[in-house]
């Protein structure tokens, strides 16, 4: 899939699902530099534990090396646009080392993304399992 999330030849959903393919290419590449370009300001991740951690904090986790992600294997998708805001669901094979510990999890994201400035911003995820 193209992942150009200014791409003027997709539709609205290609364009929400790119900006969450280009989230996940960000996050195994410890990207920081493209995730703060990517996210919205007020972004918050909210983990599987049900810990809500705002975005500075979750990319300098990042930065530091304590939430490492190795790859992110997409399993299913769907997208949901409701004017200039859109929900993505995705299940995925997450695998990470998350302070220490490196596993595979079955991670589903669900991802809230508003249209600003002619972009799609992610500004909240909820990962949970599945």
């Amino acid at each position: 899939m193209n992942t150009d999330i200014h791409d003027d030849t997709l539709g609205p959903k290609d364009l929400i699902l790119a900006a969450r393919v280009q989230m996940g290419e960000g996050m195994v590449a410890a990207d920081i530099e493209r995730l703060e370009a990517l996210l919205g300001e007020g972004f918050s991740l909210t983990h599987m534990t049900g810990y809500v951690q705002p975005k500075a904090e979750w990319l300098d986790e990042i930065r530091g090396g304590s939430m490492r992600y190795h790859s992110i294997r997409r399993r299913s998708s769907s997208v949901d646009v409701d004017g200039a805001r859109a929900v993505v669901i995705t299940r995925d094979i997450v695998d990470a080392t998350i302070w220490g510990s490196r596993a595979n999890w079955r991670l589903q994201m669900t991802t809230s993304l508003s249209r600003q400035h002619g972009s799609w911003v992610p500004t909240r995820s909820v990962a949970t399992t599945w």
